[in-house]
């Protein structure tokens, strides 16, 4: 059987998810998709795939399942739940989750998964919807070494960097150290722009000044221009942002790893979810730290 011949489920077709699974659709693979939206299911036909009722129904019909959702409760109950994935699957099929949860829940996931003989890869990602659909995102995978690259076909239609961290739970750990990092260049950004324009200095041309230099991050090239202009169209939700930092916070105690900038970090998108904007892009931490400075 050839790499494509292989049947795949594919459950949560959001901002990231749906260009992912198209990308599989591309590469020649059979692919059955599930959504709780009717939209992105009946997109997601028109462009080749075929879709099921329940998640029990796709891993029924499916080789390999993929979901991709935004958090540990929704990865439970699609895959715990009633007509959840663990009454479809059968001994020797693969369970894949793309979503950002922590270490924890995904642990807890594939050990129910694995009394019914089923192994289980962590791979979350990194970039933006975008990335998702050029397939140049990063993928952190957790799992065992041998399962993880009899299945680096389906990472590698789906991403551009692809890297094993560890066992399972491994990329999960990845994912939120990727984020706690891009959290804390996006909030700097904020508070130096921010700094600049109450010194009375063009946002634009600091921006021009140290582009290049020491302070050259990610960020500076991603999100300065948008966070200038005050355009934060969601490619990362600030309230996304907030449930990892969130997973960061809580694993950082179980783990005894200090925290001092996350933690302060975790509070901003705290303020900006109880403000109503979380469905802001991550970048929209500006506007609190505009607001906080008294500008318009």
């Amino acid at each position: 059987m050839s790499e494509t011949d292989r049947t795949i489920g594919f459950i949560g077709l959001g901002i990231m998810g749906k260009p992912a699974a198209k990308n599989l659709v591309d590469a020649g693979y059979e692919l059955l998709v599930n959504d709780v939206r009717d939209e992105p299911v009946e997109e997601l036909e028109a462009y080749g795939a075929e879709s099921r009722a329940t998640p029990r129904a796709v891993a029924a019909d499916s080789d390999v399942v993929i979901t991709f959702l935004p958090e540990g409760k929704h990865v439970r109950e699609v895959v715990l739940g009633e007509d959840g994935v663990i009454e479809g699957v059968e001994s020797g099929q693969v369970y894949i989750d793309m979503s950002t949860i922590g270490s924890s829940a995904i642990r807890e996931v594939a050990e129910e998964l694995k009394t019914e003989g089923v192994d289980t890869i962590d791979a979350p990602v990194s970039g933006s919807e975008e990335g998702a659909k050029e397939a140049w995102m990063s993928i952190m995978i957790g799992g065992d070494e041998g399962t993880v690259e009899e299945h680096r076909d389906l990472f590698d239609v789906m991403g551009g960097n692809v890297v094993r961290v560890g066992e399972t739970g491994a990329g999960q750990v990845a994912k939120i150290c990727n984020n706690m990092i891009a959290a804390a260049e996006v909030t700097s950004l904020a508070e130096a722009l921010v700094f600049a324009e109450k010194a009375g200095i063009d946002q634009g041309n600091l921006v021009e000044a140290i582009r290049g230099g020491a302070a050259q991050t990610w960020a500076l090239d991603a999100r300065a221009e948008d966070m200038i202009a005050g355009e934060f169209d969601p490619g990362f939700f600030a309230s996304y942002m907030y449930k990892d930092l969130r997973i960061a916070t809580s694993d950082g105690e179980e783990y005894g790893a200090p925290q001092l900038i996350t933690s302060t970090n975790h509070e901003l998108y705290k303020s900006l979810e109880e403000q109503g904007r979380g469905d802001l892009d991550f970048a929209g931490v500006m506007a609190l730290y505009e607001d906080l400075a008294g500008i318009e």
